[in-house]
């Protein structure tokens, strides 16, 4: 049974009751076709009044939520091939940020995302997607091999942050982060970051700095998650809804802010309720914008990659 959000009851009530009907139809007990129809009116009415009027709150919990389309169902439906290279060559093959060759309707490109699993035997060995210094290195080391082959870097974004514990510290956490940032700015092929769930802190812009950002509608992104800004702010996690609307860390808002440059649109209810469609929504796009951006020269990337970046943010009087 796929897990209810708070906010879905209304209509998973709804989808309840027109599933009795249809089975007591099926079984001759009746006909009842007319309630179905009216109830299906209804269903539609309260998907589009709720989903329309989304609190950002909400939208969070669609980003988090456990049947959401993970990096492991887009390898597996939005690649024609892929090919998995292991290892930082420095200390250790981290699963919770993976990468490799793929290739995505005849086009040959470099992917790689953060791994999170999809059962908690998944998520314990993928350390819930957040990775170590042995994960960035691994994906820089695999962005300068892309550029080497003048391939397109893809990266899938979906991660609460990089992994805070003290064996991370104890590798350079943060260098790693950091020298990521530095060498993405400079790579001379297109870089297309999406962010697919939750784009947390340090841990997303460690593979995150593209010539384009792109959100799914429901993901989110932002420098520190709403229970973590409410602890600090508030010192009480109780405060994450509220911390959620000050974090402007919703798709639109941060389309409005000039950050993400394209929404992809998801499935009424969210992409969990349809894996299909949010697969080939994001494959459409990303193939778009890898054509667009082969045609430029490698200066030419680098050039508009900065001043992309330094158009973010202003000052106010």
């Amino acid at each position: 049974m796929e897990p209810t959000l708070e906010f879905e009851k209304p209509i998973a009530e709804i989808e309840e009751m027109i599933a009795k009907l249809k089975k007591l139809s099926e079984d001759k007990k009746g006909d009842f076709s007319n309630q179905i129809k009216e109830l299906e009116k209804e269903c539609v009415e309260h998907k589009e009044r709720i989903y329309a009027n989304l609190t950002p709150w909400q939208i969070v919990q669609i980003a988090r939520h456990p049947k959401r389309p993970v990096l492991e169902d887009y390898l597996s439906l939005i690649c024609d091939e892929f090919i998995e290279l292991h290892g930082d060559r420095r200390f250790a093959d981290d699963q919770a940020l993976i990468g490799g060759f793929a290739t995505l309707d005849s086009r040959r490109v470099m992917l790689i995302g953060h791994n999170k699993g999809k059962s908690v035997d998944e998520n314990i060995k993928r350390n819930f997607g957040q990775a170590r210094p042995d994960g960035y290195r691994k994906a820089l080391r695999l962005m300068k091999l892309a550029e080497k082959f003048r391939l397109p870097v893809i990266t899938l974004i979906d991660t609460q942050g990089a992994y805070p514990g003290r064996d991370g510290e104890e590798r350079g956490q943060h260098e790693a982060i950091a020298r990521n940032l530095t060498e993405m700015a400079r790579l001379e092929v297109p870089v297309v970051a999406c962010v697919i769930g939750e784009g947390g802190s340090g841990g997303a812009i460690g593979i995150g700095v593209g010539d384009v950002i792109l959100m799914l509608q429901n993901a989110i992104y932002s420098v520190i998650s709403p229970e973590g800004c409410a602890a600090i702010l508030w010192r009480d996690a109780a405060k994450a809804p509220e911390a959620a609307d000050a974090l402007k860390l919703t798709a639109q808002s941060l389309h409005e802010l000039g950050i993400c440059d394209e929404i992809i649109p998801e499935p009424a209810g969210g992409a969990h309720h349809n894996h299909s469609e949010t697969v080939e929504n994001i494959k459409n796009t990303l193939v778009k914008y890898v054509d667009k951006l082969s045609r430029l020269s490698g200066s030419k990337l680098v050039q508009k990659r900065f001043e992309k970046y330094s158009k973010i943010g202003m000052f106010a009087d």
